[in-house]
């Protein structure tokens, strides 16, 4: 069958676009997760063209063959894993920026373009394109589109899918279907765009989006705001959004992370700290929304309040947030990433019992968040290379997200389920819910072929 595959795939695609050899396939097996199981993939397609994806869907579904869309790879929930005898499509070839429309404030892209180049191509026409992942310089729109991509400006700005207005899809028998506008506003049928988004390459092959842009705004001021406990961290959050600020970014790192940073990079965060808060403004006038917030900050009980005074100041602060899951995995080698977002005003409950269960599993934890949002990123570092660690590292992983579950959250506020969450998806949707999401998917997918495994 391997052979008959390979020869129908390569009467629509160039020779290059084809990959058989073991060593090459292999290295296109799994995300960054970890703890989720890959397959060995039959053959890697790197498509340039719709229509080349669209013969390796018609491939997929003649012989029915399954298939596992992928961008860079930089997902933490190994929804881009290989399964076994899968055609990987590799969609980073197809690199194209197709347009940028100023009067539209629109983009038109292709699913491989880096979120970075996009960002930095409209900032050009004083555009801004504001979903901005941790991994932004090296992550592609395809993926963030599969996965609903957020990162640190979601607070004022929100996440991938306010952003996407359209789509074109292959759908998994090869079929072109376009979704959405380009239109500032629009309500025609349901919104299969939105359905798309997140959907983690399980009901389709997005090859084009449509992507809405807004007008660069000023150059942002940072302020570092050090506290003795958590809870004091997070009733300055809660007043600082209560009293109507909109910041552009509002991060926090604990203890844990704030010593990981230092010990990495020497960047002299006060070590003292419980935890640390960022906060920035990117107003007409930063300094005076950074002053009403650090009395605020200071009225929580914050030890110390520093407002940057220039942005190469704000800069140094936001590369050490930016560091923090790089920091936390040089402490023993391997992390594991939760991404659990709760209500704002449960965050110190958070928190809180984040510590409680590295306490209970003796396990180093550091937490970094998205404050604003209310989204977390506990962080469990562990060495793989111990089985009992790596066991305690799994369990307390699922802790976190009962937990969060328990305080009226969500399992994944940005990552996604992939094949890390299946479980604890099923959780939150309930038996119903499940059952609705399966219908849909057998309405796009009736071979089931699109990334299976994933989700359910």
């Amino acid at each position: 069958m391997s052979r008959t595959l390979i020869e129908l795939l390569q009467e629509g695609l160039p020779a290059e676009a084809v990959l058989t050899d073991p060593d090459v396939t292999s290295s296109y097996a799994h995300d960054m997760a970890s703890f989720c199981a890959a397959g060995a993939p039959a053959v890697v397609v790197l498509p340039r063209t719709v229509e080349q994806v669209q013969h390796v869907m018609r491939t997929a579904t003649e012989l029915r063959v399954p298939v596992v869309p992928q961008g860079a790879r930089t997902g933490l929930s190994g929804a881009a894993n290989a399964s076994d005898g899968c055609i990987v499509l590799s969609l980073v070839k197809m690199d194209r920026i197709l347009e940028i429309s100023p009067v539209d404030r629109v983009a038109v892209v292709e699913p491989g373009v880096v979120n970075a180049a996009l960002s930095r191509a409209v900032g050009e026409h004083g555009l801004y394109y504001p979903p901005d992942p941790s991994s932004w310089e090296t992550c592609t729109i395809g993926g963030n589109i599969g996965t609903a991509s957020g990162g640190l400006c979601c607070v004022k700005y929100g996440v991938t899918a306010e952003y996407v207005l359209g789509l074109d899809v292959v759908l998994a028998d090869g079929r072109l279907m376009s979704t959405g506008r380009r239109t500032a506003k629009g309500v025609a049928g349901y919104d299969l765009t939105r359905l798309f988004v997140g959907s983690e390459g399980s009901l389709g092959i997005v090859v084009r989006a449509v992507l809405a842009l807004k007008p660069e705004p000023p150059q942002q001021l940072v302020l570092a705001a050090e506290f003795g406990s958590t809870q004091a961290a997070c009733d300055a959050v809660c007043r600082i959004m209560e009293g109507g600020h909109v910041p552009s970014l509002l991060e926090l790192m604990d203890r844990t992370t704030v010593k990981a940073v230092n010990a990495m990079a020497q960047m002299g965060l006060p070590e003292t700290t419980e935890a640390l808060l960022l906060a920035a403004f990117d107003t007409a006038d930063p300094s005076a929304d950074l002053a009403a917030v650090g009395a605020l900050c200071e009225a929580a009980g914050a030890a110390q309040v520093v407002p940057a005074e220039d942005a190469a100041e704000s800069e140094l602060l936001l590369q050490a947030r930016r560091l923090s899951l790089n920091a936390l995995e040089a402490v023993k080698g391997t992390t594991m990433i939760d991404d659990v977002c709760v209500p704002r005003s449960k965050l110190a409950d958070m928190l809180d019992g984040v510590e409680r269960i590295g306490e209970k599993y003796g396990l180093t934890i550091g937490v970094c968040a998205h404050a604003g949002d209310g989204n977390t990123h506990p962080t469990v570092c562990f060495d793989a290379a111990d089985p009992d660690e790596s066991r305690r590292a799994r369990e307390s992983f699922d802790e976190i997200m009962a937990l969060g579950l328990e305080l009226g959250g969500t399992i994944t506020g940005e990552h996604g389920v992939g094949i890390l969450k299946k479980e604890w998806l099923a959780r939150e949707l309930g038996p119903v819910g499940v059952e609705m999401q399966q219908a849909i998917k057998a309405a796009f997918d009736p071979h089931a072929l699109l990334n299976p495994g994933k989700l359910f």
